[in-house]
């Protein structure tokens, strides 16, 4: 992997075209590097006009932390019980917002120590692991960074592999379930399809589109239809709300904690919805005002916590034991949220070039670096589509929603949220004097972290593997 690597989307900055260098006096046009960080950084807004607003910025924010990971919490609600389930939501979104925290003001550390203009959270890493008093750390610092960016590439492919399977369950029920539509959408009928399609040859079916969509090397050819599909996820979110919301049956037949074995199920799921760490530090970077950003993150979390909340539990509510992977496949088979499924499954279309983006990134330069130039744009569509392959084999090999989701969540959510900022903070200012207060507490989220990755991927991997465990070539969908 290439050291000087640098995302070139929402999640990392690119400097390598700022005319700005170290050795360069502060100047019209460039940092001043005697200014205070967020002073820099507001002289930058000034001049640059995709410098965002305190409002884009928490747009933004909002763009990276909602997607299958919402539709998924319901289900991730019953393998937690109906109490303990929106109380762990509570209390992981308070270690995440603060594992988000702890990583910008790591990056601020390192930005006014070395006079940099931004640190990404690779570097962030890598400069933690120099400042260490450790040796052997200091020699293998840029291990720090590689290791941010292979769980960044697992990520973001295992993202995609979620996005295979949510857009071949949600488009299979819609039309295999389109000639019992109806126009009432408070039928009690329950539809039942025999000899239906295997849902994996509908993830077959998607690999062409996704391979053409992500040749669009240009993120700004696809602005107008991500606009669209940021309108029509949000609309469908609403509608799934103002359904959800009303007839709420009897919840006392619910089981209020689940067991042991469950439970990873949910860890899984829940830090998969919470993993907006890799926007946090790009879009402080982003502001006009980058001191406005602390507010900014806590309101915005803020009201990401209380959605995830919010639809899990009502979700849960709602539909019970009956609760399928993505909330979507519970709605009625009625035009209105039969339209909600294709509306979202839209989005998520568009969205997967936008994910796949960040790996690509990665991987694309590497693979390129020692072509001919006459070769290098085939390198790159053959790299990208390979890409697209081996995540469409591995959503082929795992179509179940739930357990992809799990899956990604447990082995490199956890990671990226949880585990690495803790260790982090007490690798950049353990030798300030960090209070044994904050060592333990680090520790302790860490070790959280630690045991969500080995529990949700170990129960997630046995679900997957013990018999019977893949769901049957015939669904049946209830119309509540």
């Amino acid at each position: 992997m290439m050291d000087n690597t640098r995302l070139r989307n929402d999640n990392y900055i690119d400097y390598s075209s700022t005319d700005v260098s170290p050795s360069e006096e502060s100047s019209p046009g460039s940092i001043n590097r005697t200014l205070p960080r967020h002073r820099q950084y507001e002289r930058l807004g000034e001049e640059n006009s995709s410098s965002t607003t305190w409002f884009q910025t928490l747009i933004h924010l909002f763009k990276g932390n909602i997607g299958t990971g919402l539709l998924g919490l319901p289900l991730a609600v019953k393998h937690a019980g109906i109490v303990l389930g929106p109380i762990s939501l509570v209390i992981m979104g308070i270690i995440a917002v603060h594992c988000m925290d702890l990583l910008v003001k790591c990056a601020h550390h390192f930005c006014q120590r070395d006079q940099r203009p931004f640190v990404d959270y690779g570097d962030a890493v890598m400069y933690g692991m120099e400042s260490t008093s450790n040796q052997w750390l200091q020699r293998h610092s840029i291990w720090g960074r590689r290791l941010v960016g292979f769980f960044l590439i697992l990520t973001q492919l295992g993202f995609c592999c979620v996005y295979f399977v949510f857009l071949a369950d949600n488009v299979k029920q819609v039309v295999e379930a389109s000639n019992a539509t109806t126009n009432d959408c408070s039928s009690n009928k329950t539809i039942i399809l025999t000899n239906s399609m295997d849902s994996r040859l509908y993830i077959l079916s998607f690999l062409p589109f996704l391979i053409l969509i992500v040749f669009i090397r240009n993120l700004r050819y696809l602005s107008f239809f991500s606009l669209f599909a940021n309108v029509a996820m949000l609309g469908s979110v609403i509608l799934i709300y103002q359904y959800i919301g009303r007839d709420i049956p009897d919840p006392t037949h619910l089981a209020y904690a689940s067991t042991w074995r469950s439970y990873p199920l949910f860890f899984g799921t829940a830090i998969f919805a919470f993993e907006g760490i890799g926007v946090v530090l790009p879009l402080e970077n982003k502001m006009k005002i980058p001191r406005q950003f602390p507010v900014v993150l806590y309101v915005g979390m803020g009201i990401v916590t209380a959605l995830y909340i919010s639809m899990g539990t009502l979700g849960y509510l709602r539909f019970g034991s009956s609760i399928q992977a993505s909330i979507t496949l519970n709605l009625p088979n009625c035009w209105l949220y039969q339209s909600v499924k294709l509306l979202y499954s839209f989005g998520i279309f568009i969205t997967f070039a936008l994910q796949f983006y960040v790996a690509a990134e990665i991987i694309v330069p590497t693979a390129t670096m020692r072509v001919p130039d006459r070769w290098v744009l085939a390198v790159d569509f053959t790299t990208r589509a390979s890409l697209v392959c081996v995540t469409c084999v591995l959503a082929i090999l795992i179509p179940r929603l739930d357990l992809v989701i799990s899956l990604v969540g447990s082995i490199s959510s956890s990671a990226l949220a949880l585990i690495i900022p803790p260790v982090l903070e007490i690798l950049t200012f353990y030798s300030e004097g960090l209070s044994r207060w904050v060592i333990a507490k680090d520790i302790l989220i860490s070790i959280v972290g630690f045991l969500g990755f080995l529990l949700g991927t170990y129960v997630t991997l046995w679900e997957l593997f013990t018999p019977n465990a893949l769901p049957s070539l015939n669904y049946t969908y209830a119309v509540q």
